[in-house]
């Protein structure tokens, strides 16, 4: 991983995510019988953490970023709740255990500022017209009185606009005009 090809080649986060993966699956490795279902279901989460920072990465929209990395996040806890059940089941040393748990957290911690970073989006007042005028003329609210006295066929509709609704006659029939 020398070469940065894509975006999230750059986040600390996903090396450490990949450098996890990699213990997950070195000390994997010596967990069968009874401890094989444990084994498999870590390493899919241990899995998910890099792959789902990688594809969080490459969406656009913040709302989708954070999502993706919340799901990273979420797997990082499923991982270390695994450590508690392995190290219970005697599967998994306290020790290696303690200091793959030291990397989730990091891991975790970095996932959860960056989560917190994608929702709080938004721009300041100063940034966005503060010195923009605007004058409120309301010509509408002309037309709506001069339309109810004189008893003409308007109407409101969705948009909060008038529509005048009169007849056509085509070959003798009366439709009503298109709005």
């Amino acid at each position: 991983m020398t070469d940065i090809i894509f975006d999230h080649d750059r986040l600390d986060v996903y090396h450490l995510a990949i450098e996890y993966t990699a213990d997950s699956f070195s000390f994997a490795k010596d967990l069968t019988g009874v401890d094989r279902h444990a084994r498999d279901q870590w390493l899919r989460a241990a899995q998910s953490i890099p792959l789902n920072i990688a594809e969080g990465n490459g969406k656009r929209s913040p709302k989708d970023r954070a999502r993706y990395f919340d799901i990273a996040r979420e797997s990082a806890f499923e991982c270390a709740a695994i450590h508690d059940v392995l190290v219970a089941s005697g599967g998994l040393s306290v020790d290696s255990s303690g200091q793959m748990k030291q990397k989730l957290k990091r891991i975790v911690s970095m996932l959860t500022r960056m989560v917190m970073k994608s929702e709080t989006v938004s721009e300041t007042a100063t940034a966005y017209n503060e010195d923009l005028e605007v004058d409120h003329e309301h010509r509408f609210a002309d037309h709506e009185h001069r339309f109810a006295e004189h008893g003409t066929g308007a109407e409101r509709d969705s948009s909060d606009t008038m529509t005048l609704r009169h007849s056509m006659t085509t070959n003798g029939c009366s439709t009503p005009a298109a709005r």
